[in-house]
């Protein structure tokens, strides 16, 4: 069982950064392959990014490869994903999510989510 807990959300400008991080409880953190998600308003959730158990390798979705970055440190059981030149187009509720699987961008890969947490983009 994964617990997760994001934070760091709130209200940006266009152009601004945030960096939201995941906590998450349970001895097997470093197992698993870690991601955010987001989910605009009358949107589906859609993947963002993910990171392998390791660090070694992220996976980034089209619309925020070079502005997005994901890292973890499995000694502390958070991962983080600083967000920079955030756009209208970002706002949603982002989620942090882990998955058993090595690669995996599509929610039902993933076994565990947190509450979600909201990111604003004013134009």
């Amino acid at each position: 069982q994964v617990q997760l807990v994001e934070s760091g959300g709130g209200l940006v400008q266009a152009g601004g950064s945030l960096r939201l991080s995941c906590a998450a409880s349970g001895r097997t953190f470093s197992t698993y392959t870690m991601g955010w998600f987001r989910q605009a308003p009358g949107k589906e959730r859609e993947f963002v990014a993910a990171i392998n158990w390791s660090g070694g390798r992220g996976l980034y979705a089209e619309s925020v490869k070079g502005r997005f970055t994901i890292s973890r440190d499995n000694a502390k059981n958070t991962v983080d994903l600083q967000m920079n030149s955030l756009k209208p187009g970002d706002t949603a509720v982002y989620y942090c999510a882990a998955a058993r699987v090595e690669t995996a961008v599509v929610a039902t890969q993933y076994d565990y989510w947190g509450q979600g947490i909201q990111v604003n983009v004013s134009s």
